[in-house]
């Protein structure tokens, strides 16, 4: 692969791995716990900057997975699809000419691809239709959940937005409806932030430098409010009360 990219690649099987590596890993949104829980060998390719991965005899028998700051869903796509055909050009994929690439779980059958995007929407998240809006997206062929949790227990407001079928549409109408609907709700945020602002700015800069001080000179934190405390710190310097 490095001669494709000119990247450095390390490879590690899973079981040689401490516990603590697989749970960094795991936290660091390169494997999952059902990838984790298995019994059979497993293991991993990955660059230096945990941009790019490939995950061998997992829930797939090949997994890649290109990950990028912002909104880059398209050029991602790209990345994946070069390794993809670098890879299919020395391996034979299991295809069918009516149903797609045949993975193992019929939902991902078609093109096999999950385009996802992660949104930090504070202040939309608080709103009363906020759960009903969410479920109203699976008309549009997208699922919206949590990255912490569901609901109200979602500390943080990160919400991932992600493909809800690999079939019948094409991988580029995948991602341009991923980044349509990551889009659309960044800038509701936005707009309900900019009201916000104009009726409750004392109340907004207070929040945020409250927490601040607890994030700078606190000693322990639960995980619940260290991520609504950094929540708050991202929402702050986004709208220009702290640097």
């Amino acid at each position: 692969l490095g001669e494709l990219d000119g990247r450095d690649y390390e490879s590690a099987y899973l079981d040689d791995l401490t516990d603590l590596d697989r749970r960094a890993l795991k936290e660091r949104r390169i494997l999952n716990s059902s990838i984790l829980a298995r019994k059979a060998p497993v293991s991993i390719l990955l660059t230096r900057e945990e941009d790019i991965s490939l995950v061998l005899n997992g829930t797939d028998h090949i997994r890649i997975q290109v990950l990028s700051p912002g909104l880059h869903v398209e050029e991602a796509l790209k990345t994946a699809n070069q390794i993809d055909d670098y890879v299919n050009a020395r391996f034979s994929y299991a295809f069918d000419e009516k149903y797609g690439y045949l993975t193992s779980f019929p939902t991902n059958v078609g093109t096999g691809l999950r385009a996802t995007a992660i949104v930090h929407l504070p202040t939309l998240s608080m709103g009363k239709k906020f759960p009903s809006m969410l479920n109203d997206m699976g008309r549009f062929g997208v699922c919206i959940r949590g990255v912490y949790g569901e609901g109200r227990e979602n500390y943080g407001s990160l919400y991932e937005i992600s493909n809800q079928k690999t079939m019948g549409r094409t991988e580029e109408e995948l991602t341009a409806l991923v980044t349509k609907v990551a889009l659309q709700l960044n800038d509701q945020e936005n707009q309900i932030r900019e009201m916000s602002l104009k009726g409750h700015r004392l109340e907004r800069e207070d929040e945020v430098y409250k927490s601040y001080g607890v994030l700078k000179y606190a000693r322990r934190l639960t995980m619940k409010d260290a991520m609504t405390f950094l929540s708050q710190l991202m929402m702050g310097v986004s709208d220009g009360f702290i640097k």
